[in-house]
């Protein structure tokens, strides 16, 4: 890969990310001011820098809490950031969901609750139901993880066996006003699937989250499973009258994200979709195709073209590897475009892919031709879910840091 090409790659990425800064995202959707106080709560990978940017664009006064994952944190003066683990949730996610209830005790129909969700907020509130501890819900985090089920399906379940996700803690607010403001890292932008909807009830029932579990054939812990079996702590129903009056905005998500790439790319761009969902590496396989096509045929697209697109790959774990469904994404779409003249980067845009450092990776049409002059056989690493070992010896590896904001996977593929 050249230069050039990863450094325009890689400008694509920025002004995707840009994009979605949260300063610039949420100056459009300010609240209007209300006769009582006005409480921030949150949730996220993004949340400490929406909550930065929020005291700094707010005339008037406030106070709050919100939860990030370790090492996202950054400086506030008014609302208090609190860290915990993600993607496996601990204590210290368990404190911080007793936090953001204790801020919004006590309110009264004149105060104002503004909520700033953003991915990542599901391992970051762990609160189990009554007869569950911290430790089942961290299981249930790991078997959804592993199954390969899309994201929907997922919050679908914890929302279900939690005392804070779907809309419940927005329940907690009444009768103040709430309005949440959210960063959308979820394929289609529904924001009940953002973070599993803390302040956002959702239709989906305890029935529906049951039938996904066998659609999926998720195994779940077996006092998870019991509980999802039983009738105890239903997810509210939307239509409560608690939530009358509150307000949802999606203030930034994967396709503004994209349109933004494909505005300031120098080379023409297109957009195939935001929402693509999957697995990884299928995902991958047909980005290589579509690549393929172009290079040899000039079609669908003609060349010079950079083939963008986002929403959020699942991989199911057949191995013991390390990597995430970025790196992933990539290791399959360069073992099935090699001899294909491209250049690519997939990232998640919050700055980390999974649980390693990195965000993803960069490859090209001689990737894999390099990582077996290194010693490394490209399918068995893919086959035991390895890639960020395979772009690691490779050098390749994408790793910008924490970006302060989430909206979900990115995508570039540039063929000259």
């Amino acid at each position: 890969m050249t230069p050039q090409d990863r450094s325009l790659l890689t400008g694509l990425f920025q002004a995707a990310v840009l994009a979605a800064d949260p300063a610039q995202a949420l100056r459009a959707h300010l609240p209007a001011r209300p006769k009582g106080r006005v409480v921030v709560i949150g949730a996220g990978k993004g949340a400490a820098q929406l909550a930065a940017a929020f005291e700094t664009l707010w005339d008037g006064p406030l106070s709050g809490v919100v939860v990030t994952r370790y090492g996202y944190g950054c400086q506030t003066q008014r609302i208090k950031v609190l860290e915990a683990a993600h993607p496996v949730p601990d204590q210290a996610g368990l404190a911080a969901s007793v936090a953001l209830y204790g801020a919004v005790r006590g309110l009264t129909a004149d105060d104002l609750v503004v909520a700033l969700i953003c991915g990542g907020g599901s391992a970051l509130l762990p609160c189990p139901p009554d007869g569950l501890t911290l430790e089942d819900e961290a299981a249930l985090n790991r078997a959804l993880l592993a199954s390969g089920a899309p994201i929907s399906v997922m919050n679908a379940i914890r929302k279900q066996v939690s005392g804070i996700k779907g809309g419940r803690l927005a329940a907690a607010c009444h009768p103040a006003r709430v309005v949440s403001l959210v960063v959308s890292d979820v394929p289609g932008d529904d924001p009940a699937q953002v973070a599993s909807g803390p302040t956002v009830p959702d239709a989906v029932s305890r029935e529906d989250a049951r039938a996904m579990v066998a659609a999926w054939r998720i195994d779940l812990p077996e006092k998870i499973a019991a509980w999802l079996a039983g009738e105890d702590g239903r997810a509210p129903d939307p239509a409560d009258p608690v939530f009358a009056g509150h307000e949802v905005r999606v203030i930034a998500s994967a396709r503004i994200s994209l349109e933004a790439a494909a505005a300031a790319s120098a080379v023409p761009a297109v957009i195939l979709s935001d929402a693509i969902e999957g697995e990884a590496r299928d995902v991958g396989r047909v980005h290589a195709a579509i690549a393929g096509e172009v290079f040899s045929r000039n079609r669908p697209f003609a060349r010079p073209v950079v083939i963008l697109s986002g929403g959020e790959t699942t991989v199911t774990l057949r191995g013991k590897g390390r990597g995430g469904r970025n790196s992933e994404f990539l290791l399959a779409l360069a073992l099935a475009a090699e001899g294909v003249d491209f250049a690519a980067l997939a990232a998640d845009t919050d700055g980390i892919d999974g649980s390693e450092n990195n965000a993803g990776a960069f490859a090209d049409g001689a990737s894999m031709a390099r990582l077996r002059r290194l010693g490394m056989d490209p399918a068995a690493a893919l086959a035991r879910n390895d890639a960020y070992t395979a772009f690691e010896v490779l050098g390749d590896l994408f790793a910008p840091g924490p970006t302060g904001t989430n909206v979900n996977d990115f995508r570039a593929i540039l063929i000259r």
